[in-house]
């Protein structure tokens, strides 16, 4: 859930493409979960208006395993925000807290067809060091179509309380990205009769990228801030709310349009 711009004008945006590789768990295939080669391309924009900013990926994943899971699967998550401080032209806030604003989230799975609303509270912070430093406070909302209909089951609503930041900086002539996100989902219940285990644990997801500025180091000034080499490392505790667990790290590849 990270962003990047590089001016805050009254309306910009900036498209990335990224491309990761590594090994990542099913954890529905057993109780420790089963591991396959997984490639994930990704589509990213961040944006700003005069009210607010936006925020918007839709991931395609596939993997090696023929298990049902990650199979051409197409995954998009999409936060706007209305920021008190741009509607009412002062800074809302005071010491480290730089803004306050709504933010409303939808998260979306097309091949499991899984609809989640996320509306909350976003509190933005002046930290030395980060281009930006965000907390987001949400409710996490089922909006699935269940069982019946050919959908994920539905569950009870739960919140969702998400860390998003990104720092910029440089060793010697070398210039570095670090951003990422760390979320917490709290458990909930399938509300619906299903042949396995109702309840779904909480779940602690975090996923900080470390990049190398590539387009810099071979080009120089004009061709920086473009081409980004690094590493995307994952932590998920009870992932997708079962038992497995995951720790990998997987290659990242960054185009920064």
């Amino acid at each position: 859930m990270a962003l990047v711009l590089a001016t805050a004008s009254a309306a910009s945006a900036q498209t990335e493409f990224h491309y990761q590789f590594g090994r990542l768990v099913n954890p529905f295939a057993s109780p420790e979960g089963t591991i396959a080669r997984t490639q994930i391309l990704t589509l990213q924009q961040a944006s700003t208006w005069k009210g607010g900013d936006s925020f918007f990926f839709a991931d395609i994943i596939e993997d090696a395993g023929i298990d049902g899971f990650n199979e051409t699967e197409i995954y998009t998550e999409w936060y706007p925000t209305l920021s008190f401080s741009k509607v009412s032209g002062s800074t809302v806030g005071a010491g480290p807290l730089r803004d306050v604003a709504l933010i409303g989230g939808i998260n979306i799975d097309a091949d499991a067809n899984f609809l989640k609303w996320l509306p909350g509270v976003r509190l933005s912070w002046n930290v030395p060091g980060f281009i930006f430093l965000n907390t987001d406070i949400t409710a996490f909302i089922d909006g699935n179509s269940g069982i019946a209909s050919g959908g994920a089951p539905r569950t009870n609503n739960s919140y969702m309380f998400d860390v998003n930041w990104l720092s910029i900086f440089t060793i010697g002539n070398q210039s570095f990205n670090f951003m990422g996100h760390a979320e917490y989902i709290g458990a909930t219940t399938i509300t619906e009769d299903v042949p396995f285990n109702r309840n779904q644990n909480g779940w602690l997801l975090a996923q900080p990228q470390f990049v190398w500025d590539l387009g810099n180091a071979i080009g120089g000034e004009p061709a920086a801030n473009q081409i980004f080499i690094g590493v995307e490392y994952q932590y998920w505790r009870n992932k997708l709310g079962a038992a497995a667990d995951e720790n990998t790290v997987q290659f990242l590849a960054v185009w920064r349009m």
